[in-house]
């Protein structure tokens, strides 16, 4: 009596013709999405950072204003306050004018430092915005060329391959955002 063993027929299947275009397709969709995932990441971290540095600056601003508050606060009180000693007092208001002059403007440049770090911040959001289409419409052809080894049929090749092409072309767009 022999035995048989599972391995030793012979099967002969039919090798599609596509397999091979499809099968590079599928990855080259892989190693797209790969890239375009990496990129829309480190645009959220970016974006995430940028609105790290605006809240400090706004905190900033904040603070510079309540510096100016009590400023503009200590010179009146000298400006109205009558002594003897005029020169003294004189020499006071003068100080607390200057401080007041100084926060104002370090007001207004930590001011536009914090609007200019959210516009940088907006920006990467819409790259990030841009990349994440880009992933989306590079997955979707991905899965549909996957279908062409299923069904043998070439219009998921074809459908696949240009949702992938709009997906690079898509993602592509985010480097042109500033």
């Amino acid at each position: 009596m022999e035995i048989e063993l599972p391995g030793k027929e012979e099967h002969h299947v039919e090798e599609s013709p596509l397999i091979l275009p499809v099968s590079v397709t599928i990855s080259t969709l892989a190693v797209l999405i790969a890239l375009v995932t990496l990129f829309g990441h480190r645009a959220a971290t970016e974006r995430i950072l940028l609105q790290g540095k605006a809240s400090d600056q706004w905190s900033y601003y904040q603070a510079k204003d309540i510096r100016l508050n009590a400023s503009e606060g200590f010179a009146e009180v000298f400006n109205d306050v009558a002594s003897s000693e005029k020169e003294k007092m004189a020499a006071a208001h003068e100080k607390w004018v200057k401080k007041v002059e100084k926060y104002d403007k370090d007001r207004e440049e930590i001011s536009n430092e914090a609007k200019n770090l959210e516009a940088e911040r907006d920006v990467y959001g819409a790259r990030e915005d841009r990349f994440d289409a880009g992933e989306a419409f590079l997955e979707i052809g991905l899965v549909i060329c996957s279908l062409t080894l299923l069904t043998k049929r070439k219009v998921f090749w074809v459908s696949g391959s240009i949702l992938g092409i709009v997906g690079v072309i898509i993602a592509a767009t985010a480097f042109l955002v500033h």
